[in-house]
């Protein structure tokens, strides 16, 4: 049988086509999507616990549901604690407007102690500027604010998501197999739960990271007398679930609240110094020996994906898109005439952006 030749530049434009589909449905189906892939991802978290509770004979829809609730009652509690906190942080910031001219005016002395520079700051500065500028500041707080709520109104959907996938994991496998049934299902099975064990292993290992940087965070603001310590070390911690925006955005806030009510104008700057000094150990120690080449993404390949992420679906799209390459990577890597895109997402070996992997 003669086989039809495709122009090149067709191939081109379907691809084209294809992806700007696949960006047009991810927009559109952003309430339904992003509910349905956390769920997909938690739903793998919890599964091993899932698993216990069903071997002590628990049956297995009234195992989902303690799994379940076992989740909610861990994220409800975070949840609880980072609210009180962010209320006890509110309060020291009332007079924010006094807290900036202190800030200035230490700031003029040292010039004028030290280098013998008179900046005229030692009554402050402009009280309209800062009226104006923390009115625009609530003002995109507020529309930050009811953007979340909205959000979350649709993610009301993903512990309903998460029951039932636990219920329905082992049908969900076997659906996928018969999916493949031209290739050996004994090969699709055992890849399919390969990629089940990468993404847990790469979730609980996130997981375990960001607690030991909690605590790391925590005791370095602590030890500088930072008040809340516990909520910024564990916001810092929270973020780092993003790739290098992530540690960068969890340094600003205890840098800037530590600016505003730190009687030492040295503070600030040692905590971006002591914060430099734990990413370095997360980057070269932590993540490497915890989380291991679960995801093996090279860096700009993550950070074009973290860009495209938070373009279609904002923070949710960033905290997804990394498993989510990582398990396309993984189905790329099983067909031949896919693998060059397996590589092209793959970190190379001896590269500057390469964790090194423990021995």
């Amino acid at each position: 049988m003669q086989k039809i030749h495709i122009p090149t530049f067709v191939r081109v434009l379907f691809v084209l086509l294809l992806i700007i589909t696949i960006v047009f449905i991810l927009i559109l189906g952003k309430k339904l999507l992003v509910p349905l892939m956390l769920a997909g991802l938690l739903s793998m978290l919890l599964t091993p616990l899932c698993k216990k509770l069903e071997k002590w004979k628990i049956p297995e829809t009234l195992s989902a549901f303690l799994a379940l609730l076992s989740g909610i009652i861990i994220v409800g509690a975070i949840i609880l604690l980072v609210v009180i906190q962010i209320k006890g942080v509110s309060q020291d910031l009332g007079d924010v407007g006094q807290r900036v001219d202190e800030f200035f005016a230490n700031i003029d002395r040292f010039f004028t102690a030290h280098l013998g520079m008179h900046l005229g700051l030692e009554n402050g500065i402009d009280k309209e500027q800062i009226v104006n500028a923390l009115q625009s500041g609530n003002q995109s707080t507020a529309q930050f604010l009811l953007n979340t709520i909205g959000s979350l109104t649709g993610l009301v959907l993903t512990p309903v998501f998460i029951f039932f996938m636990l219920i329905y994991r082992r049908h969900l496998t076997n659906f996928l197999v018969q999916l493949f049934a031209s290739r050996n299902q004994r090969e699709v099975k055992r890849e399919v739960l390969h990629i089940r064990k990468m993404v847990q292993g790469y979730i609980i290992g996130l997981l375990k990271v960001m607690a030991i940087l909690a605590v790391l965070n925590t005791g370095a603001l602590y030890i500088l007398g930072i008040k809340h310590a516990l909520f910024f070390g564990l916001f810092a911690a929270i973020l780092n679930i993003i790739p290098y925006l992530g540690p960068f955005l969890g340094a600003i806030l205890p840098f800037s609240y530590a600016m505003l009510t730190s009687e030492s104008s040295f503070s600030p700057f040692i905590i971006i110094i002591l914060f430099t000094i734990i990413q370095l150990v997360e980057s070269n120690f932590l993540t490497p020996k915890i989380v291991g080449s679960n995801v093996n993404l090279n860096a700009f390949i993550t950070l074009l994906g973290l860009l495209l992420g938070g373009a279609i679906w904002g923070i949710a799209g960033m905290i997804l898109i990394i498993p989510s390459l990582a398990v396309l990577r993984r189905i790329f890597e099983l067909n031949d005439s896919t693998r060059p895109f397996a590589f092209l997402l793959a970190e190379e070996k001896n590269n500057i952006f390469t964790k090194k992997e423990p021995k």
